[in-house]
């Protein structure tokens, strides 16, 4: 992958392409976490994906692309997350499409909705996407101890929440 993210910050359009072909699926499940709508995730994934290409040259250390991406996703969907929450009142819409065909995602999003707000993103990174804690600090700009303590405490969330209802589940990662 780094060669295709140095190919794509040489002007290389075909490897930009490439890698945003490669990364879809990971910015959809994040951006989902944000909104309900897959307009909304749509408006969030392009807007990211034309910041992508406008600062590519900016990304000091390519083996970091995914991190430096799902950052500019996030700070994107908090930005229009925030002006909606000044411009209107969000209506729940059906969720669709990338979640209706996976009822392991869907099972997934469910268990991490019953966690607090600035838990949940943290838990997608980690067992959705991946990310180790470190990365994580570095997306989320907080420091790790944090990201661990998060994670920690969702998990017991959970757990006493699977107790209740007498499904017992083990956290592999």
């Amino acid at each position: 992958m780094t060669l295709r993210v140095k190919r794509a910050q040489r002007g290389d359009a075909d490897a930009f392409v490439e890698l945003m072909e490669e990364h879809k699926k990971a910015m959809e499940r994040v951006a989902f976490g944000f909104f309900k709508s897959e307009e909304d995730v749509a408006d969030v994934m392009q807007q990211t994906v034309l910041d992508a290409f406008e600062h590519l040259k900016e990304l000091k250390n390519a083996k970091y692309f995914k991190t430096w991406l799902i950052r500019i996703l996030i700070n994107n969907c908090n930005r229009m997350y925030n002006s909606y929450q000044r411009s209107l009142v969000m209506e729940e819409v059906p969720v669709s499409g990338v979640w209706e065909d996976d009822f392991a995602g869907q099972e997934f999003r469910d268990m991490i909705s019953s966690l607090p707000e600035d838990s949940r993103l943290i838990f997608q990174l980690y067992y959705g996407e991946e990310f180790t804690t470190k990365e994580i600090a570095l997306i989320m700009e907080m420091k790790e101890n944090t990201v661990k303590s998060r994670l920690h405490r969702g998990k017991e969330i959970i757990r006493q929440e699977l107790q209740a209802e007498g499904t017992v589940r083990a956290f592999t990662r």
